[in-house]
């Protein structure tokens, strides 16, 4: 008798390798930006340069800033010029030696390193990044399989950053920040083996030559529907993704400066014991541990997020849309720094419970949990097909300029008294989260007013 039980299929091993392969990588990344902010305010006898915090928030920013503008030159090159598959290995052993002159940075106390580290980094993660993920797509034949994989990879890479970050503010301690750095270009450099081994093993075709020169060429006749001018409907779509991505500037910014505060303001790296109590026992907690926290609830809490949009999703109530969804990470991440002023203003002259903190990390990521997967997947959707590779462009380069802004807003914050300035902040998020939810109507009727037309043409 013949088996209809539809089967699931196997991941191929290929993907194994992509996935292994963020997970070094995000390893290094996440250890680096913490270890970066540290290193640099932390005093020179001790192995650091002794800068002042702002400074430290400016040059993490930096790092963070252009390792999401560099990925689409990398694209670029992937897409016309060079192999896929050595971009990625370059890109990874170029990160290995951005590591590297962090160790050396830390030997020489030198602040040109560090600049040195940040953009070697930089390029090899524009190299790196967002090629091993369309390497991966390829290996793929059933579309079907992409969303659940891609769902995979990114716990791959979730599970890279909480090892890293959980493992770095241990071992700092003991092998000082120079070795630190080391281990991160090594895993780097094992990276870089890997993808050669494991890239001869399991991506077969995929990747050795430039994407472009595997792709089919455009029919004329598409070609033509491209050059058509956009209709009234995918410009309102332009402007919805336009107002969308303003508002992911003003998340982004806030998000990453959360982690500012927490290790220059209540850090136990600092002199900052009157200020938060970092011990469970005999034990101190590390700063790079809020992190880790981080990656800890995209890991746990992912999954139950999922199930309860599926849940509503089929209930009488219905899904949140895209723009409450929005909105809703918004309110979370204001919510987030609500906290963090509360925790200011109890403490008095004693000492802000570890709970305060974990309360700021806790919400935080929810935040981030439910406003960052919808990017990508909202310009997906909507963007005209003639403009969706720009469209694809404008998200990361929200991000970008969100990371080059949050050291600079840092600086101006450290002028003012932390609680009421860090509550204006949460405010001012809180308020464009309810300005978005309040917009819901409007935007999703520039957005899905072409479906509207089709259904009231259809009935006359």
């Amino acid at each position: 008798m013949e088996n209809t039980v539809k089967q699931k299929k196997k991941y191929p091993f290929g993907f194994y390798v992509c996935a292994l392969s963020f997970t070094l990588e995000r390893m290094a990344f996440y250890s680096s930006k913490w270890l970066i902010a540290v290193f640099i305010v932390a005093s020179v006898a001790s192995g650091g340069l002794g800068l002042d915090p702002t400074d430290g928030a400016k040059m993490t920013a930096n790092l963070v800033a252009f390792t999401y503008l560099t990925p689409i030159a990398g694209g670029l090159i992937a897409d016309k010029w060079l192999s896929p598959r050595l971009c990625v290995v370059i890109g990874a052993v170029l990160m290995g030696i951005g590591y590297a002159c962090g160790w050396q940075a830390s030997l020489q106390a030198s602040p040109g390193l560090v600049w040195a580290m940040i953009g070697l980094v930089s390029v090899g993660t524009g190299l790196f990044k967002g090629n091993v993920s369309a390497i991966n797509g390829k290996l793929f034949d059933d579309p079907d399989q992409l969303d659940s994989a891609f769902s995979v990879q990114y716990s791959f890479v979730n599970i890279g950053s909480f090892v890293g970050t959980t493992i770095v503010g241990l071992i700092v301690p003991v092998i000082g920040f120079a070795t630190t750095f080391l281990v991160c270009a090594g895993l780097l450099f094992l990276d870089a083996i890997w993808l050669i081994i494991g890239g001869k093993i399991g991506f077969g075709e995929v990747g050795k030559k430039p994407f472009k020169s595997e792709e089919i060429k455009e029919t004329s006749s598409k070609d033509k529907a491209n050059d058509t001018p956009l209709t009234k409907i995918e410009k309102n779509r332009i402007a919805a993704i336009i107002l969308v991505t303003i508002f992911s500037v003003i998340f982004w910014i806030v998000w990453y400066l959360t982690s500012m505060p927490v290790i220059y303001h209540w850090g136990p790296d600092f002199d900052t014991a009157n200020k938060a109590s970092w011990m469970i026992g005999n034990f101190q907690v590390p700063s790079s541990w809020f992190d880790s926290l981080n990656a800890f609830m995209c890991i746990a809490l992912g999954p139950v997020l999922a199930a309860y949009w599926s849940k509503r999703a089929n209930s009488a109530k219905g899904d949140l849309s895209m723009f409450k969804k929005t909105a809703l990470g918004m309110i979370l991440l204001g919510a987030a720094f609500g906290v963090m002023a509360l925790a200011e203003v109890v403490r008095g002259d004693g000492q802000a419970s570890l709970l305060w903190i974990v309360a700021v990390g806790v919400l935080m990521s929810l935040g981030e949990m439910v406003f960052s997967p919808l990017g990508n997947s909202f310009i997906s959707k909507f963007s005209p097909a003639k403009v969706l590779g720009l469209m694809m462009g404008v998200w990361p380069f929200a991000v970008f300029i969100a990371g080059k802004a949050y050291g600079y807003l840092y600086e101006v914050l450290c002028k003012y008294s932390f609680a009421p300035a860090y509550a204006i902040v949460g405010g001012i998020v809180v308020v464009c989260g309810i300005v978005l939810w309040s917009l819901d109507k409007k935007l999703n009727a520039l957005v899905e007013e072409e479906e509207e037309d089709n259904t009231a043409s259809k009935a006359v």
